[in-house]
């Protein structure tokens, strides 16, 4: 018995979809896009079409909700000209005229606008249609079964006509779509709910591919974020790893400390840096950027507690100068509120900071700030994607991490991703005398021959000063 062939698929070009659907939509069959009014089905139908005219294949789009014109002005609000593409003859943009005499006395039906489209789609030789609200005609006839049929009659004529269709749809407060528009579902050849939910005040959109006949792909739902270029799907993770193994040692900017380290950091390697406050985390963190820097070995700093103006003047009382770093370009600063955006919105702007400014270093002050960008569930997705990401591009990255009162092993870890971190620097206070000293311990270093003691240290306007080999501290705090 001779082996079928693979099912043909039409890619989507919208980012993070065509691996999700390994390879993209059924060729020559129907998708079905559910979702709720806002959680982006029509753009995510629209990006679809308009990337495959951009890669030269045709499509048709009829629109039932939204004018030509309010269509083609969204599109462009997201850098899609559609005129453009209209004019090279790539695109149709149909808004069909309805008799309502017609419907009023039963005599409309679907024969009409079946035949707008094939003209259309000869005429241009489109290979893909996209029919967004289908619900909204469907309502145009009171009778159930007069509606089951002519959405048969549509299904059938699309199975005939060798188009790749796209079909958009509301889904009702449940999932799926509403009551009266379920059967659609089992019609299509795959299917695709897309959905928008608001968890401690943050909006996430989401999508999940529901079925998908004839292929294996991603079941499980990703995060999206609409941008002003498109549609980006950041996946939770992958089903590979694909981390690079530590390279060579990179110093941490303080000779004393690369000593206590075992000779620095792994390049490549994922450092927490955890500390209550007023231990120093910001200053060791910036103390590694700066000599990274100077090393003319771009580092990309992620603030998520303080300005760019207030951590440059900050870090001058300890003598650490950013300016010059962030003149010449080796330095960049990305500073966020964390409860003005989503996780994935959040992530996303990281990613491409990464992908243009192409850092070797990364540091993120701080992660415990990710709480405050929705659950505990979105910061730790947020830290475990950043985390992943960084690893498969051999980016080193420092993570500081606030702690307070009784500190475990998992609020060390940063949010409970101990076992991805590769070193672990652990600041605090000790008493001495009338006064408090800062103490530093080594808890992990993956690859590294570190010091397991607690070591004492000062931070005064020429930086970072550890005290002299064996002025260590016992785990009870008491001189050694």
């Amino acid at each position: 018995m001779e082996r079928p062939e693979p099912l043909p698929k039409l890619a989507t070009g919208v980012e993070g979809l065509d691996s999700i659907l390994e390879g993209g939509l059924p060729q020559a069959r129907t998708t079905l896009v559910v979702g709720e009014a806002g959680s982006g089905k029509t753009v995510l139908a629209l990006e679809m079409l308009y990337r495959g005219a951009m890669s030269g294949q045709p499509g048709v789009l009829i629109s039932f909700e939204e004018t030509g014109e309010a269509i083609r002005g969204n599109a462009f609000s997201m850098g899609w000209d559609l005129a453009a593409l209209e004019a090279k003859g790539l695109l149709a943009v149909i808004r069909p005229k309805i008799d309502y005499n017609a419907i009023f006395a039963g005599e409309f039906s679907i024969k009409g606008l079946l035949a707008i489209l094939s003209g259309q789609a000869k005429k241009i030789s489109a290979s893909v249609v996209v029919i967004d609200a289908v619900d909204v005609l469907m309502c145009l006839f009171n009778d159930p079964l007069r509606q089951r049929n002519e959405l048969y009659s549509l299904h059938e004529w699309l199975m005939q006509s060798g188009l790749t269709a796209v079909l958009t749809a509301k889904s009702g407060q449940d999932t799926g779509l509403a009551r009266d528009f379920t059967f659609m579902e089992f019609m299509a050849d795959c299917v695709i709910q897309a959905t928008q939910r608001v968890d401690t005040q943050v909006s996430t959109r989401r999508l999940r591919v529901l079925k998908y006949r004839g292929s294996a792909y991603g079941s499980n739902e990703y995060p999206f974020v609409i941008t002003p270029r498109g549609i980006v799907i950041v996946p939770v993770s992958d089903a590979e790893l694909a981390h690079r193994p530590l390279g060579a040692p990179v110093s941490a900017g303080q000779s004393e400390l690369d000593a206590v380290l075992g000779g620095g950091y792994c390049r490549g390697a994922s450092v927490l840096i955890a500390g209550p406050t007023g231990s120093g985390k910001t200053t060791l963190a910036c103390t590694f950027a700066q000599a990274a820097c100077r090393r003319q070995e771009r580092t990309l700093y992620v603030s998520f507690e303080e300005s760019r103006e207030a951590l440059t003047g900050a870090m001058l009382s300890p003598g650490i100068d950013l300016r010059p770093l962030l003149e010449d370009g080796s330095l960049e600063i990305l500073t966020a509120m964390p409860e003005a955006l989503g996780a994935e919105h959040h992530l996303l702007r990281i990613f491409q900071r990464i992908d243009d400014f192409e850092p070797e270093h990364l540091v993120v002050d701080a992660i415990s700030a990710a709480r405050r960008i929705g659950s505990e569930q979105a910061a730790f997705d947020f830290l475990i994607r950043l985390l992943n990401r960084c690893k498969e591009r051999g980016i080193t990255c420092i993570y500081v991490n606030q702690t307070g009162g009784a500190v475990s092993m998992e609020v060390l870890s940063g949010i409970g991703i101990s076992s991805l971190i590769d070193a672990i620097v652990m600041l605090g206070f000790v008493r001495s005398g009338c006064e408090m000293e800062r103490t530093l311990l080594v808890l992990k270093s993956r690859g590294r021959n570190h010091s397991n003691k607690f070591h004492k240290f000062s931070i005064s306007s020429k930086g970072v000063a550890l005290k002299t080999p064996g002025a260590h501290l016992s785990s009870e705090g008491k001189d050694k």
